[in-house]
């Protein structure tokens, strides 16, 4: 192993938490400084050309594949590496944070791959960065148990064998952990502490578990950036000394310009691939995000009116499976939001239905599996995977050579024949102030109206508002979409909590701020790349 870094990072402006002498090991801090001065003066120049990319697109409204790299996508002779046996089935994958009861139940869930997020359903909260650690140590050494101190359940593992392959996610490259900072006082990227912390502690031991270290790599906007990471991978395997190879990834394609650049990516990845996977609200974000100055045809309808099925969502659905099975990697589909409902059947049987739809179709498409949020949705995925797969592990063997996608489809938003509504507007409004309340509280994963809704909820929700003001929209009940009726919304959802949950809960909570900081990144003319970036100036502990 090599020597530690010559600078050591300082713990800031954080609480003591129990056992976390575990995970902030001297040599595991060692690591993360090493990955940090190696590599993050490469991430900040790549969040600069992010930057010109964006006004580029502002320029020219327009995105198109890449001229300089069109010999890889010519060069059929490249695959990514083999999956490991851990990873080559993977019909149905679980999503959620880290704490303790969530990490005993997603293992237990029945599902292949347990998506353990350290990013968009986790607040950044140092307790949930560190004792996340924590958790995934104790469950691979199976010393993990839980009782729910309200009900007196009580939860286990199940035997190793029944439980899910942990797939971990660190944040995104434009977000930095404010606890942890080098000599210098600069923050470290959350990135490199998530990855870092958990890679040192868990190669080798997941390793002699028969698996090994595998990660989502989410918000990637281009083959660079995949390029980083697979540098970074590179070094962290010599450093602790697992063999090359020994990491798989599996890149979000959440942000429009990555959509653009999904061989580039797996190339760049090639010997640390896994797959792709199509990350529906991100994805629409980014849109909104990068062509917020296009005009009309570039105008999204309510959210929950952008389906999979949507022209512009379908080529960039079908383009994934297609450039993953052409290369030799999985295509994973989207999200099964659906909360389960423990007093309306009918609730349920509708939702179940529309589930079903979905993950029919993503099967049928050609995807190798699939996303849920809750454990009682993995029966209905799994059904509809087996029925295509059978006892195959995966069909990545559907090289989908039908398919054929244009630059100009994947940002066809005018294909879409759905308008932004009034109630569109009241529906980003409520999610958007009652998922930034429980962020506040340090709740990353938050069940709202029956759907669980992560930062990639908020994101969407906020940039809609943005979008539809700046645009000057007008609705179907001949209200126009300004500031003020975002304001007159907002105040009225505002009141209509309060009344709903009393004024002590009202007072205990953080409404107000979640409320005036909705509005802030919805109305305020310089629209804010990131609502997290904002959000954790605000977010204590």
């Amino acid at each position: 192993m090599s020597a530690p870094a010559p600078s050591p990072l300082a713990i800031v402006d954080a609480e003591p938490l129990p056992r976390q002498e575990e995970v902030l090991t001297d040599a595991a801090l060692a690591f993360v400084a090493e990955l940090h001065r190696r590599f993050t003066p490469r991430r900040d120049e790549l969040l600069a050309r992010r930057a010109e990319r964006r006004a580029e697109i502002a320029r020219t409204s327009t995105l198109d594949f890449l001229p300089e790299t069109a010999a890889i996508r010519a060069d059929d002779s490249w695959r990514v590496a083999p999956a490991p046996a851990a990873l080559n089935d993977r019909r149905v994958e679980i999503t959620g944070p880290t704490d303790r009861k969530m990490t005993i139940n997603a293992l237990n869930s029945g599902a292949k791959i347990w998506l353990a997020d350290f990013e968009d359903a986790s607040a950044p909260t140092w307790e949930n960065v560190v004792l996340g650690q924590v958790n995934l140590i104790d469950a691979y050494t199976r010393s993990i148990d839980f009782t729910d101190p309200k009900s007196g359940k009580s939860y286990a593992l199940r035997p190793n064998d029944e439980l899910a392959t942990v797939v971990m996610r660190p944040r995104g490259w434009h977000l930095n952990e404010r606890h942890l900072v080098d000599a210098d006082g600069t923050p470290v990227p959350g990135a490199f502490v998530d990855f870092g912390l958990y890679f040192f502690h868990n190669a080798q031991r997941l390793l002699d578990l028969g698996k090994g270290p595998y990660f989502y790599l989410p918000k990637t906007e281009s083959h660079l950036e995949a390029r980083l990471w697979n540098d970074v991978f590179v070094f962290a395997q010599d450093y602790v000394g697992v063999p090359q190879g020994t990491v798989r990834a599996t890149v979000l394609i959440e942000t429009i310009t990555a959509a653009y650049e999904m061989e580039e990516i797996l190339y760049e990845l090639r010997y640390h691939a896994s797959g792709l996977n199509a990350g529906r609200w991100d994805y629409l974000f980014s849109i909104v995000k990068n062509f917020r100055d296009g005009g009309a045809r570039f105008v999204l309808p309510d959210r929950n009116a952008v389906t999979m099925t949507a022209p512009f969502m379908r080529a960039y659905t079908e383009l994934l499976v297609r450039t993953c099975h052409k290369r030799g990697a999985h295509a994973i589909g989207g999200m099964a939001a659906f909360i389960p409902s423990r007093r309306d059947a009918e609730v349920n049987k509708v939702a179940f239905e529309k589930v079903r739809a979905d993950k029919d179709r993503e099967a049928n498409d050609g995807f190798d599996g699939s996303w849920v949020a809750h454990p009682d949705l993995v029966p209905i995925a799994m059904e509809s995977f087996d029925r295509v797969l059978g006892d195959k592990p995966n069909q990545k063997d559907r090289l989908r050579e039908d398919v054929h996608v244009e630059a100009a489809d994947l940002i066809a938003i005018d294909s879409l024949d759905a308008k932004p509504t009034y109630n569109g507007l009241v529906n980003a409004v409520q999610v958007g102030i009652r998922y930034i309340e429980a962020w506040l509280r340090g709740l990353g994963a938050v069940a709202i109206f029956n759907l669980m809704e992560d930062a990639a909820t908020a994101e969407i929700s906020r940039s809609q508002i943005w979008q539809w003001i700046n645009a000057g929209v007008e609705f179907e009940n001949g209200d126009r979409a300004t500031p003020e009726l975002a304001r007159k919304v907002a105040a009225e959802e505002l009141s209509g909590i309060r009344q709903e949950i009393g004024e002590q809960a009202f007072a205990d909570g953080h409404w107000q701020e979640a409320h005036d900081l909705l509005l802030k990144v919805s109305l305020d003319e310089n629209y804010a790349d990131f609502l997290t970036l904002p959000a954790y100036e605000q977010l204590k502990g």
